[in-house]
């Protein structure tokens, strides 16, 4: 007696899934779904997934979902720490030119309060005062006026407002800032410090099973926008901060690393009313024209 080829077996396993979604009217997610059940299936029969591990990565899934809120989303989280938001980020923009991207991180969940140019947004945060200097162009050099600039960092204990709501304020160390006529944007703020993804949820239970840092360097998180351009998601890490070639998340590019140098000079303190010594950092952010 012959088999229908519609049954399923081991051999034939993905074959038959996949014929059932070979009816999906959009092309591309029967396309998606098509490979994903591809890989799927060869993963669990290359390493002979057996019952009781499909059952803990189940439950894994279930605690990660779980886990997220309002203020946390648990499954950006794992998708950074198994390196997939940086693989798709590297698809997405590899024909880009301009500035690198990089994630957006787990901590991008509140809106940041729009700002005047060269506004504190430390509030009662205690660290190393840090004036950042910048300028949005396009790639071939053209300024952008009206440039949104989006930007939200940790303290200098590596905590972000929504995880410490206790002791800052939501919106501390965010702020969204319109640059001027010639795309120039200014803020002072306190210098990040390096610090662990967390770890009390299943994804910081993962990194221990398998004997990995959960630590990412010290870096402050900027999304540019503007009209006639491609958003851009991207970090300004902090030069010689640890965990620059080892970051939990995979998300350091080298083009993406500052110097933020002392500055002693007391008339540029003045100037931005800050104290002496304080940190600064002046970047460019280049837009690719869409």
């Amino acid at each position: 007696m012959t088999t229908s080829p519609l049954l399923f077996s081991e051999e034939r396993s993905a074959e038959v899934v996949a014929q059932a979604f070979a009816a999906t009217p959009d092309p591309r997610l029967r396309e998606l779904l098509t490979a994903l059940v591809r890989h799927l299936h060869a993963f669990a029969k290359e390493v002979d997934l057996v019952q009781p591990e499909l059952d803990a990565a189940i439950d894994f899934l279930t605690r990660t979902g779980q886990t997220c809120s309002a203020v946390r989303q648990e499954f950006v989280l794992l998708s950074d720490v198994l390196g997939m938001s940086m693989l798709v980020d590297a698809l997405t923009h590899r024909a880009d030119e301009g500035t690198e991207s990089t994630v957006l991180g787990p901590f991008h969940m509140v809106d940041s309060p729009p700002r005047a140019l060269g506004d504190d947004i430390s509030g009662a945060s205690e660290g190393e005062p840090t004036l950042v200097t910048g300028r949005v162009l396009t790639t071939d050099g053209r300024p952008v006026p009206g440039a949104v600039v989006d930007i939200w960092q940790a303290d200098a204990t590596g905590y972000y407002d929504v995880q410490v709501s206790e002791s800052l304020d939501q919106g501390t160390l965010r702020g969204l800032f319109t640059c001027d006529d010639e795309g120039h944007f200014e803020f002072r703020t306190i210098l990040p410090a390096a610090y662990p993804i967390p770890t009390d949820g299943p994804v910081g239970r993962l990194l221990t099973a398998t004997g990995r840092h959960p630590y990412r360097p010290a870096h402050i998180h900027v999304i540019a926008e503007a009209a006639g351009c491609a958003p851009l998601t991207t970090h300004l890490f902090v030069a010689g901060s640890p965990y620059l070639d080892s970051d939990a998340v995979f998300g350091v590019k080298d083009s993406l690393v500052l110097d933020f140098p002392t500055v002693t000079d007391p008339g540029l303190a003045e100037r931005h009313g800050l104290p002496v010594p304080f940190r600064h950092a002046d970047v460019q952010i280049r837009l690719h024209a869409c």
